[in-house]
C-alpha cells in the first residue's frame, strides 16, 4: 500500500447511514418506557442501526482480532516480563487459557491471532503468519520501522477487518499481544496529542519504581530523537510505534470501510483508534469503548475520540479482554430494540409523559 492509496481508502469510508438512526431514535422513543430509561443501550442501539442499515440490529457473531508483534524497545528494561511471554501467550490464545480467549470461548466469540512481527521464525500453529518483520527496532535509538512496514502493517489490518465481514462477523473486537506494547502507545499516544510523556505512561505489566522511572526517561528520549510529527500518523507509527498498533490501526479502518461495529478494548487499542480517526475521522462512529483503562493515558486517548467507556471494571490485562464482555452489552442494546413493546403494542396509552417529554424530568440538581 502506498500513501496515495491509504488516502484513498480513509477517503472512500462513510459515515453510518443518518436516516436509520433517526428511524431508530423514533422507535427508541415509543418503546414502552420512561424516555431514556435504558440510557448508553439506547445510544448503542441507534448507533448499531446506522452502522448496520437494520432499524432493528442484531448481533450475533463475534470475533476478537488479535495482533501480535515484539517491540525493540524492551531492550531498554522497560518490560517487568521478558519478550518471550509475546509467544507464550499468542500460543495459549489459541486454546483458549488467556484470560481474552476464556472469556471469548465461554460467549461462543472467535478468536483469531495474527503474527505481525513476533521475534521468532518458527511457524506457530493456529497463528496467522502476517509478519511484516521480526520485531520492531528499540524506538530509544532508532526508528521502529520503515515508512513501507507501517503501511504493510496497516493493510494488513484491514484485509483482516475485510476478511471477518466476508465471513458474516458482526462485531470486531481489537486486541494485541506484545511485551512493550505499553511503551510504544505511550510515545504515539504523546507523539498524536503533544503530551508529556508522565501523562501519557503508566506501569504496563507491574514495574518497580526505578523501572517506571526508566519507561518515561526511555519514551522522552525516543520521541526527542524522531520527532515524529502529529499531523503524519503513518510517520508516528513508522518512528515510536508497533507493528501490532500499525494492523490494529488498519483493522480499525477496515470495521469502517465494511460497515462493522469495532470494540475498542484497553490502552494499546485505544490508541490504535485514535490513530484511525487521525487518518479517517469518519472511522470514529464506528467505535464503541469497552472498558476504561487502568493505564493513565487511557483518559487523554478517550477524550481525544469524544468517547467514554462502558465498563468500569479496573481492568489492565489488554489482550482483548474487554471484548468479549462489550459484544454482550451490544447484543443487549439489540435486544432491547428488537424485542421490546411499543406503547400501542403494550396497550399503553402514553399520554402522561407528554409533560414529561416536554423537559428534562430526570435530573436533580442538588
Amino acid at each position: 500500500m502506498t500513501d496515495q492509496e491509504l488516502k484513498q481508502y480513509c477517503g472512500a469510508v462513510t459515515v453510518p447511514d443518518r436516516e436509520i438512526m433517526d428511524a431508530a431514535r423514533r422507535r427508541q422513543a415509543e418503546l414502552a418506557k420512561p424516555p431514556g430509561s435504558l440510557g448508553k443501550l439506547e445510544d448503542y442501539s441507534i448507533r448499531l442501526a446506522g452502522i448496520t442499515g437494520q432499524v432493528r440490529p442484531h448481533i450475533e457473531k463475534c470475533r476478537v482480532l488479535v495482533l501480535a508483534a515484539d517491540n525493540g524497545v524492551t531492550a531498554e528494561g522497560i518490560s517487568s516480563a521478558p519478550t518471550s511471554v509475546t509467544l507464550s501467550q499468542v500460543i495459549n490464545m489459541t486454546r483458549h487459557k488467556t484470560g481474552m480467549s476464556a472469556l471469548a470461548h465461554y460467549f461462543g466469540n472467535e478468536v483469531v491471532v495474527a503474527d505481525m512481527g513476533i521475534d521468532t521464525d518458527r511457524p506457530i500453529p493456529g497463528v496467522l503468519d502476517r509478519k511484516v518483520r521480526r520485531s520492531t527496532g528499540n524506538i530509544a535509538r532508532e526508528p521502529a520501522m520503515t515508512r513501507q512496514q507501517a503501511l504493510h502493517a496497516l493493510e494488513t489490518g484491514m484485509e483482516l477487518a475485510a476478511q471477518a465481514a466476508a465471513d458474516g462477523v458482526q462485531a470486531l473486537g481489537i486486541g494485541e499481544m506484545g511485551i512493550g506494547n505499553t511503551t510504544t502507545s505511550a510515545a504515539v499516544l504523546a507523539a498524536l496529542t503533544h503530551a508529556p510523556a508522565q501523562t501519557v505512561t503508566g506501569r504496563g505489566g507491574g514495574l518497580t519504581d526505578a523501572a517506571f522511572e526508566k519507561k518515561k526517561q526511555v519514551i522522552d528520549r525516543a520521541l526527542a530523537l524522531h520527532r515524529p510529527d502529529p499531523a503524519d500518523p503513518v510517520g508516528v507509527l513508522a518512528a515510536v510505534g508497533g507493528l501490532d498498533l500499525a494492523a490494529m490501526t488498519g483493522a480499525f479502518l477496515g470495521c469502517a470501510q465494511n460497515h462493522v461495529p469495532a470494540v475498542v478494548d484497553g490502552y494499546i487499542s485505544i490508541v490504535a483508534a485514535l490513530t484511525a480517526v487521525r487518518l479517517c475521522p469518519a472511522a470514529g462512529e464506528y467505535l464503541f469503548l469497552s472498558h476504561a483503562s487502568y493505564e493513565i493515558g487511557y483518559r487523554i486517548a478517550a477524550q481525544e475520540l469524544g468517547q467514554e467507556p462502558c465498563l468500569l471494571l479496573g481492568m489492565r490485562l489488554g489482550e482483548g479482554s474487554g471484548c468479549p464482555v462489550m459484544f454482550q452489552i451490544l447484543r443487549a442494546a439489540c435486544a432491547v430494540m428488537d424485542g421490546m413493546a411499543t406503547f400501542p403494542e403494550a396497550a399503553i396509552e402514553d399520554d402522561y409523559l407528554t409533560p414529561i417529554r416536554a423537559q428534562d424530568s430526570f435530573t436533580v440538581t442538588p
